[in-house]
């Protein structure tokens, strides 16, 4: 057989999916790779990540003749002795005082499936037909996984068994597994409904037992429960996540040099927060491990703005936040619905299925006890391109008539059209079961304070956003997100690694807050006869003039992208969000603001007491969190 061109081998590992990491799979995947790219060819999807993966190349090599240009002269020893200062700085914040455990159900959907139905213990299955949401351990022996779809996975595995999905059994056993884990941490951090963080120092002091032995005596109780079996990984941060799956437990030793020993073979791609096309990018500065990151440091200084190097430095330490705490509401942004289906341009069909994501909506607004002001129309072309519209309303919305009649006066705008996916997203929340907003108080709000003005960060997903759409900076910069490597209805994380939740599920994932980035960008000191040159132009928002003063219908509406307020129409701010999600502003605007964010921040982390008994600990956000 020959051997595959570097492009052609980019492409086949992109084609792979989002979960190559996860447990049980066979270790040399190149068969099944090639398995996948072979049946995947002449769809359009395979056409889409085929373009993408030509775009992502020259992306690449366009930043390797920059960096090649900056490197033009860079006194090396300065630079490192550079970088080596920030190490030291952030090995002083080190915190070996908590122990957090990872907790991860094993092959969550299947193992339920299971309970109910014995006969398919031992065999390949996988969950959902169309998509499989998740596959059995044997069929991962095949290489059939979560996010793949069902006539690749029957490719793989010719004698594999789909059976439909059941979100509410998911759901009630999710509670009873949570209920179980919350007797070790009340405070325990939902990431998923099969996956959780907790903090059981106090636990531990309280009865007197050692990490292993608490672990060890909670997945016996959840096993016992439940019938499901979960896996565990103890360490002082929220680092040490899949070793031992299924059914098993790790402990990373609470010491500094058996945490660096961890993390310098650990593959990039393991870091959470870091999928296929950053890892693709990595790749290409010859990153691999988190050992080359130290080695190339110089590099990464050089390129800051580009690759994130303070992200990159807390992951090659093995420094992540120890701060476990349950999602609260007002962090909250948004609520959406979405469903897919096979690919149509019938009008009436699509509206049937607008108004059935109306309803789903509408529904979880109510449960979640939510209202929005900004709907979102999204959509993604048969071609899978993924377009999204919005509109800013006077009032807040809830009922399942009013989304439904935004959402077709969005979608008729774009027509024509050929659909395999529609969604509504309600943003610029308001709360209604915040005391504050209900009787006397609510006439003493004053009605016309301005908006206040906010960098949009990963948490605001009101807009879904492929990850070619993001420029390098951002996707890289891994400073803010709200799930913890999970996929979800409405995007995928690239750094997936176990079922997909079920929509009816009310816990939010506990979101995390990537390291500040300096105040001051490292000083890099150059040769007399270097030419390198950093010239930026800084790019504003495009804002529609406005060509009738006196309009009234123009008002204020914050975009749901960088989170400016714009006087215009919802025409205009339709135009404002397409100016927004062009790769050239966002790199841009992720350029800028990091920067902004470290002036206010002052560059230094926050320290708060942490729950374990005369403990205090610093307070960091996880630098490893997705995009």
């Amino acid at each position: 057989m020959a051997a595959m061109s570097a492009q052609e081998e980019s492409l086949t590992r992109r084609l792979a999916g989002q979960s190559v990491n996860k447990a049980g799979l066979a270790l040399d995947q190149t068969e099944i790779n090639r398995v996948i790219a072979e049946a995947s060819k002449g769809s359009k999807f395979y056409e889409n990540e085929r373009k993408k993966d030509v775009e992502l190349t020259v992306k690449i090599e366009h930043l390797l003749k920059k960096k090649d240009e900056l490197m033009k002269g860079v006194e090396t020893a300065a630079v490192e002795s550079t970088v080596d200062r920030m190490i030291t700085e952030i090995e002083s914040t080190r915190d070996l005082s908590q122990t957090i455990v990872h907790i991860d159900c094993d092959a969550f959907f299947a193992s339920v499936e299971e309970l109910y139905d014995p006969s398919l213990k031992g065999k390949a299955f996988g969950v959902s037909p169309g998509v499989l949401t998740t596959a059995s351990y044997e069929a991962r022996k095949y290489g059939c996984r979560s996010a793949m779809p069902t006539f690749i996975a029957k490719k793989l595995c010719p004698h594999l068994i789909v059976v439909p999905i059941h979100f509410d059994r998911y759901t009630e056993m999710s509670r009873k597994v949570f209920d179980v884990l919350k007797t070790r941490d009340p405070n325990m951090a939902a990431a998923s409904p099969d996956e959780s963080y907790l903090n059981i120092t106090e636990y531990m002091h309280d009865h007197n037992i050692t990490a292993e032995e608490c672990v060890r005596e909670l997945r016996a109780e959840v096993e016992e429960k439940t019938k499901l079996t979960v896996s565990a990984g103890i360490a002082p941060n929220k680092i040490c996540s899949d070793r031992n799956k299924p059914n098993g437990q790790f402990l990373l030793p609470f010491e500094r040099e058996s945490i660096m020993e961890f993390m310098q073979d650990l593959p990039i791609r393991k870091i959470p927060g870091i999928g296929k096309v950053t890892e693709r990018l990595l790749d290409g500065f010859g990153i691999k491990t988190c050992r080359d990151i130290y080695t190339h440091r110089t590099m990464i200084c050089v390129m800051d703005h580009e690759l994130g190097l303070k992200s990159l430095l807390y992951a090659h330490l093995g420094i992540g936040s120890n701060d476990v705490q349950p999602g609260r509401r007002e962090e909250r942004k948004s609520v959406g619905a979405e469903t897919t289906f096979h690919g149509t341009s019938n009008v009436d069909k699509l509206l049937e299925k607008l108004e059935k994501v109306a309803e789903s909506l509408a529904a979880d607004l109510e449960r979640t006890g939510f209202s929005g002001k900004t709907i979102t129309l999204k959509y993604k072309l048969d071609t899978y391109q993924l377009f999204t519209r919005a509109k800013s309303c006077s009032r807040y919305i809830t009922a399942k008539e009013d989304l439904f009649e935004i959402g077709k006066e969005l979608f008729f705008k774009e027509l024509p059209l050929k659909l395999r996916l529609i969604g509504l997203r309600a943003t610029n929340l308001k709360d209604l079961r915040r005391s504050d907003d209900k009787g006397i108080k609510k006439f003493f709000k004053p009605e016309d304070s301005p908006p206040k003005k906010r960098r949009r960060t990963d948490s605001d997903d009101c807009i879904v956003i492929s990850d070619e759409e993001v420029s390098t900076a951002q996707t890289l910069n891994m400073e803010a997100s709200t799930s913890s490597n999970k996929p979800n209805f409405f995007g995928s994380d690239d750094g997936a690694d176990d079922d997909l939740p079920p929509p009816t599920f009310s816990a939010k994932p506990y979101s995390y807050t990537g390291p500040p980035r300096p105040s001051v960008a490292p000083v890099i000191r150059v040769k007399p006869d270097s030419s390198m040159a950093a010239s930026r132009t800084s790019a504003k928002p495009y804002s529609r003039p406005n060509e009738h003063p006196n309009e009234p219908t123009r008002s204020n509406l914050d975009c749901p992208i960088c989170g400016t307020t714009l006087k215009t129409d919802n025409v205009g701010l339709n135009e404002h969000i397409d100016f927004c999600l062009s790769r050239a502003m966002i790199k841009e605007a992720s350029a800028e603001g990091s920067l902004d964010t470290n002036a206010k921040r002052g560059g230094g982390s926050r320290s708060a007491s942490m729950r374990g008994k005369g403990k205090t600990s610093a307070k960091r956000a996880n630098p490893f969190a997705a995009r």
